[in-house]
């Protein structure tokens, strides 16, 4: 990869910036930009980074996040453009193009009703594991810090027992705000993950440890018993095998606590 030379970086972002009401002219100019910084021994046509399943520049973070500090203000502005252009850039299919699209969600006024429709469908259509956190992160932002009760009925929604297609998108996208140090209320959150343990879905073990293991950082007295509560009362034998195989994974302490539970 060519160096990174700051000053050019600054000037060709702030082009960028300029673009930012031409989609067309802005999509062009970033092409550019990103082929500038490619590293030519490391790509092949259509490179796909080893974590993403996306066609990648494999662009340095340092890029992304300098173009993104130009179009920050402009989306918090332009709430129709920055839809515009997110819708542009998610057309490209790149990696970068998504997350830079992810990106400019989450700087939408919360108000807006199109944000919501977004998120909707490109995280049913979305199969990149970046994409997808920054999606369920980045992009619920400004909801989750300015709207926290419609944040939860949203969640809410995607963790409807009868939705399991969803369940990863709420359990992902309850972590950041379970992990906020404001956040406090946690009664509500215990409610919406208790069924989604209790049904023990392998596919979703990684997502139950995360948010396992954030909900004991923030109250462990609450959560450890929670959890002692949760595998008294489940009928489900694969609630105890589920808490088992992320048993190694959790913190000590909370290991230690259920461990009697989950061998009677």
């Amino acid at each position: 990869m060519p160096a990174i030379d700051l000053a050019k970086l600054n000037a060709q972002a702030a082009l960028l910036a300029d673009l930012f009401n031409q989609p067309a002219a802005f999509i062009r100019e970033l092409r550019e930009v990103l082929e500038s910084y490619v590293n030519r021994t490391l790509r092949t046509k259509d490179a796909v980074a080893p974590s993403s399943t996306l066609p990648t520049y494999r662009t340095p973070n340092v890029i992304l996040r300098r173009i993104e500090s130009e179009l920050s203000p402009l989306a918090k502005k332009d709430a129709d453009q920055a839809l515009e252009l997110a819708d542009e850039l998610w057309d490209v299919g790149y990696l970068e193009t998504h997350l830079l699209a992810a990106f400019l969600l989450g700087h939408i006024s919360p108000e807006e009703d199109r944000l919501l429709a977004r998120l909707t469908v490109w995280t049913q259509k979305v199969r990149d594991a970046n994409v997808r956190t920054s999606l369920l992160t980045h992009s619920l932002a400004r909801l989750r810090k300015e709207n926290p009760k419609e944040f939860l009925a949203l969640v809410t929604e995607w963790l409807y027992p009868h939705r399991e297609q969803f369940w990863n998108n709420g359990l992902q996208a309850l972590l950041p705000l379970v992990e906020s140090p404001n956040f406090e209320n946690l009664p509500p959150i215990f409610n919406l993950i208790e069924p989604i343990i209790i049904a023990a879905p392998t596919h979703l073990q990684k997502d139950i440890q995360n948010i396992v293991t954030a909900l004991y950082q923030d109250a462990p007295t609450e959560t450890s018993y929670f959890l002692k509560n949760l595998i008294k009362k489940s009928e489900n034998p694969q609630t105890k095998i589920l808490l088992r195989r992320i048993l190694p994974s959790l913190p000590l302490p909370l290991q230690k606590k259920i461990k009697k539970e989950l061998t009677r």
